[in-house]
């Protein structure tokens, strides 16, 4: 069983930092994709970052490209999202997943296998 927990929320002003962690248990983490994701009130799921098994490869979503980086620790099983310049609309409940199928960059979420839990991430103006 395969399991993901997210930490690191809270209440941030905007232009602020904040970093986001996801411990991952249970299986061999090195071999998987790994994402963010994101949800707000009223919106569908929006794909945030991933990143490869190696970690050599990642993707952003257009509405975080420059400001956020994913990166990941194989050796402690954790995958990190740094998010910089936050803004109002950043304001979201956060999600880490992780893909037992494709070690690639994946961006959809049928990709993924597991997920997390979710932590709150609020921007304030």
């Amino acid at each position: 069983q395969v399991q993901l927990v997210e930490s690191g929320g809270g209440l941030v002003q905007a232009g602020g930092s904040m970093r986001l962690s996801c411990a991952v248990s249970g299986r061999t983490f090195g071999n998987y994709a790994m994402g963010w994701f994101r949800s707000a009130p009223g919106k569908a799921r929006e794909f945030v970052a991933t990143i490869s098994w190696s970690g050599d490869s990642t993707i952003y979503g257009d509405s975080v490209k420059g400001r956020f980086i994913i990166s990941r620790d194989n050796a402690k099983n954790t995958v990190y999202l740094q998010m910089n310049r936050l803004k109002p609309e950043d304001t979201a409940t956060y999600y880490c997943a992780a893909s037992s199928r494709y070690s690639t960059v994946r961006v959809t979420t049928p990709s993924y296998d597991y997920w997390g839990q979710g932590t709150q991430v609020t921007v304030s103006s």
